[in-house]
């Protein structure tokens, strides 16, 4: 079997990733935030008090790799637990004051990244790649 990286999605998408990351960790570290952080914030600045499953159907980690990340973001003054009053078992994430004053400049960073990468495709072509990328998801998930 002849595999050939450039012929691959996933090695593609993977390395798309890591330059996406690598580009907005250097945009967001005066924030005081990481790259693993950003897709807890991006659900928690649309819907706060949620629970760690709640966020687990979101974003598509590991468990356990949520659980460290909530810890390290807890520990660092982004967000706080609290008891749900209607499952003894669970526990919701509030962003701090400190995390939700930090949105819209992580989001002009994100913004800015995303402007920065896309340059290379006109106006049709990134609709129709974001658009790609969408159905792929979702194809994924559905599995």
């Amino acid at each position: 079997m002849n595999f050939e990286k450039e012929n691959s999605a996933g090695f593609l998408v993977n390395h798309m990733a890591r330059l996406f990351a690598k580009e907005l960790q250097h945009q967001i570290a005066p924030l005081g935030i990481v790259v693993g952080q950003f897709p807890i914030l991006l659900e928690l600045w649309l819907k706060d008090g949620v629970t760690q499953k709640d966020l687990l159907d979101k974003i598509d980690v590991e468990q356990a790799t949520l659980a460290n990340t909530l810890n390290r973001m807890e520990r660092d003054g982004l967000i706080r637990r609290t008891k749900s009053l209607t499952d003894a078992r669970a526990q919701l994430i509030w962003l701090t004051e400190k995390a939700t004053a930090l949105r819209n400049s992580a989001y002009e960073a994100a913004q800015n990244v995303n402007a920065d990468a896309l340059q290379v495709l006109s106006e049709p072509e990134r609709t129709k790649f974001m658009g790609f990328m969408r159905k792929i998801i979702d194809g994924m998930r559905a599995d």
